[in-house]
């Protein structure tokens, strides 16, 4: 019987297997940063034991630094010089520092020509490779599937357990095929087919898999699109998402810095050839989606499952079979202060944001201000454009980019997770809205109150154009 893309980097990473007893994998790639791994480098401490790999372990600043007043590294943490101001971010980063120098762990501090989102600096500087694992004490690690890689989000403890022994026990997946037939219409983005499927087989439709997502639409995906899809797996609920390798992949790794190189090169594409799931290969669910029935879509509720068509309205509860799926949807339009049958369209905001590691690229910057370009920001709306990683940014401002947003009245910033959550000076107030092609639309996830409609990088510019959602085609 054949295998998946999943399964066989799974069993190629198993370490020791026996009955009764989850499979103890090896990790190829370990990522941290300023939240998650303080508790984990205090166990080390207290046990005694070191980092068994600090050479596969990479680490970054990124959900509470500032974008505003970062002018290049070495900036200093305290004192009227440092544009950290909140002392517990203050405390993360610096701890992270300190960790990182002592058990000789690479860091990209905050405004290092290397710093960014860590879902973004890995893939770019080509250490997310086809066939690898990678983990991450941060749940939408499932984007460096994009490339072929198995790749999960971990908690504090199991943080410790691959920083001290480089394996990690995990119990085998299931696994779902999500096949998007066709091609999308012109207009319609990876974030736009990633919400339609969340949509489709809600947030906890992915629960226990692997997602592998196949087909014509999926292939077609430039990389960022594809980092897109799968950075919001984990939406899903997904243990991990997967699109197999092929020349896309190749052409984007080929010369990046920690890419192989020479024979290295050749050595790598025949492996990576082989990754690609067996034709006889069975999944324990099938999901099927045509491509040409998609539209822009956006969430009008608290979970990115509670998303529909931007041309249609507020759903009403009472229409709803379930009442599970009533009570919750109540729920969210009291929360979002939102009325059933209210177009789409009739939702004003006061805040877009543009960035995360869903849709921080240099593409998806370049898409937002194709929109933008000639335009002005509508009175009343604040919109702020976040670069992925400063690399992004510096070519991103290399191709005007940053002009453009500025001349239309948008914040241009430095790299960071920023208004995607919560965890920096970049939030809303109460009640207000904002249009964001983040991944979440929790309650509270952009402060306390806020109210969150996910989109894509076009929408989002169409929409800081005109103060309420809007696509582009609609300008």
């Amino acid at each position: 019987m054949g295998r998946t893309l999943a399964q066989k980097i799974w069993d190629s990473h198993v370490v020791h297997r026996a009955d009764g007893e989850p499979d103890l994998l090896y990790i190829d790639l370990h990522l941290i940063h300023e939240v998650t791994s303080a508790q984990a480098f205090d166990g080390l401490r207290l046990a005694g034991r070191g980092v068994r790999r600090p050479d596969l372990t990479v680490a970054t600043e990124d959900h509470n630094v500032p974008t505003l007043g970062v002018s290049g590294p070495g900036l200093p943490l305290t004192g009227p010089g440092s544009p950290v101001t909140d002392p517990v971010s203050r405390v993360q980063v610096e701890t992270l520092r300190k960790n990182c120098a002592e058990f000789g762990i690479r860091l990209f501090p905050m405004g290092d020509a290397g710093q960014g989102i860590v879902h973004v600096i890995s893939p770019q500087q080509g250490l997310t490779q086809p066939g690898m694992t990678i983990v991450c004490g941060d749940s939408h690690t499932s984007t460096h599937g994009a490339l072929g890689a198995l790749a999960f989000g971990i908690g504090t403890y199991e943080v410790e357990h691959v920083l001290a022994t480089q394996t990690l026990p995990q119990q085998p997946p299931a696994q779902m095929a999500v096949n998007v037939t066709g091609d999308l219409p012109y207009g319609v983005t990876a974030k736009d087919l990633i919400l339609a499927v969340i949509a489709k087989i809600g947030t906890g439709g992915g629960v226990g898999h692997v997602i592998e997502y196949r087909g014509e639409a999926l292939r077609n995906l430039s990389m960022a699109g594809r980092l897109t899809v799968c950075n919001m797996s984990i939406e899903a609920g997904a243990r991990a998402g997967l699109i197999a390798p092929d020349d896309t992949t190749f052409s984007y790794l080929e010369g990046r810095p920690h890419a192989p190189r020479g024979a290295g090169w050749e050595a790598a594409l025949d492996y990576w050839r082989s990754l690609p799931t067996d034709a006889d290969a069975p999944f324990d669910r099938e999901v099927t989606l045509d491509a040409a029935a998609l539209t822009p879509f956006v969430t009008w509720g608290t979970n990115p499952g509670q998303a529909a068509p931007l041309t249609s309205s507020v759903p009403d509860p009472d229409t709803m079979d379930d009442a599970g799926d009533r009570a919750t949807a109540l729920r969210a339009l009291t929360y979002m202060d939102l009325t059933p049958g209210t177009p789409l369209t009739d939702i004003q905001v006061n805040t877009v944001f543009v960035g995360s590691c869903t849709n921080g690229r240099l593409e998806d910057l370049r898409a937002a201000a194709d929109v933008l370009r000639g335009k002005k920001v509508a009175d009343g709306v604040r919109m702020l454009v976040v670069p992925g990683s400063m690399d992004v940014k510096a070519a991103a401002e290399r191709e005007g980019l940053d002009e453009v947003f500025t001349a239309a009245g948008a914040q241009w910033r430095s790299a960071g997770c920023s208004m995607c959550l919560g965890m920096n000076p970049d939030t809303m107030a109460p009640g207000e809205r904002s249009a964001s092609t983040s991944n979440r639309n929790f309650e509270g996830r952009q402060g306390k109150g806020s109210r969150t409609h996910l989109v894509s990088p076009q929408v989002a510019a169409a929409t800081a154009v005109t103060g309420r959602l809007t696509a582009p085609a609609d300008l």
